[in-house]
């Protein structure tokens, strides 16, 4: 049976204390509720030191001591929650303090485990419980962000609707989706490329002529007679394509760059419209003096 390894961080300055943990979770004999799991232990003596470590490696639980030198109460509980908000956190105290406990399960503590008395039992049920609370709160969290990106894309979508009156009277009652759907998929695959260009910008600060690419789709876009609406259903469906299958934190990554493209696409596709009917209204000015004289 393979079993699933858990990481665990421990921070503590304490030689003893720590050998106890070590010992609790190697033991010779260990507990039943050990099954189906495995560790690995790193151990680190400073709060500092734990943060580096935080940042270098990947970490499934992270075992706190509450009376660390250098660290008033829960102000690392709170810097690790602030930065780590995914792991699980589990902290402890030699002595019972019920006012600290309480403030630590408000600033996100998973678990808290009193030194006095701590067997193998108690260590191991309490870190599988950490694991199980900050899961369900990962899926609930995970269940509202998507929720939240649904009433994102119906809104955009009810707003396409409101547009179709006006695009059916200013350009034909068909969308560049069922007219030509063929270079609507075409426009798909360059905004969806745009959108790669774009997560690449922010997490790599380099720099991509993305404006220049949307503006020469607007054009594009407004000699084919697109609307606002066909800018809306091109962005919707983009964004579904390229979330199938990716982390969560990719698909919000997708929404927050897909914000800002949206708007500026359809501020080029405005600035071109209004280009063309100066232009036009100005050729039919001069066309109608030239018939004057």
């Amino acid at each position: 049976m393979v079993s699933e390894l858990c990481k665990i961080l421990l921070i503590e300055d304490e030689s003893v204390t720590a050998d106890l943990f070590k010992e609790l979770l190697f033991s010779k004999t260990p507990s039943s509720l050990a099954q189906g799991f495995s560790f690995e232990l790193t151990t680190i003596t400073s709060i500092r030191a734990g943060f580096r470590e935080l940042q270098e490696d990947t970490f499934d639980l992270v075992l706190l001591d509450l009376m660390l030198p250098n660290c008033r109460g829960v102000e690392a509980l709170v810097r690790i929650r602030e930065t780590h908000p995914q792991i699980s956190i589990i902290v402890y105290t030699e002595v019972d303090d019920e006012t600290i406990v309480i403030q630590a399960f408000q600033n996100g503590a998973d678990g808290y485990l009193r030194l006095k008395n701590l067997d193998s039992d108690l260590l191991i049920y309490e870190i599988r419980s950490a694991k199980e609370r900050q899961s369900y709160r990962q899926s609930l969290e995970q269940r509202q962000r998507l929720a939240q990106q649904e009433k994102e894309f119906d809104e955009l979508a009810s707003l396409a609707n409101l547009t179709t009156s006006i695009t059916a009277r200013m350009f034909g009652a068909e969308t560049l989706q069922e007219s030509l759907p063929e270079i609507f998929i075409e426009l798909m695959q360059t905004y969806g490329n745009l959108l790669d260009l774009a997560l690449e910008q922010r997490a790599f600060r380099v720099e991509h002529p993305i404006s220049t690419h949307l503006r020469t789709m607007a054009d594009k876009m407004g000699f084919l007679k697109a609307s606002p609406r066909d800018v809306i259903e091109l962005h919707t469906r983009t964004l579904r394509e390229k979330n199938k299958d990716v982390t969560l934190a990719k698909a919000q990554m997708y929404v927050a760059e897909g914000r800002l493209m949206v708007l500026e696409l359809m501020g080029y596709l405005t600035s071109f419209y209004r280009k063309y009917y100066i232009g036009l209204s100005t050729l039919n000015i001069a066309t109608k003096i030239s018939q004057e004289n």
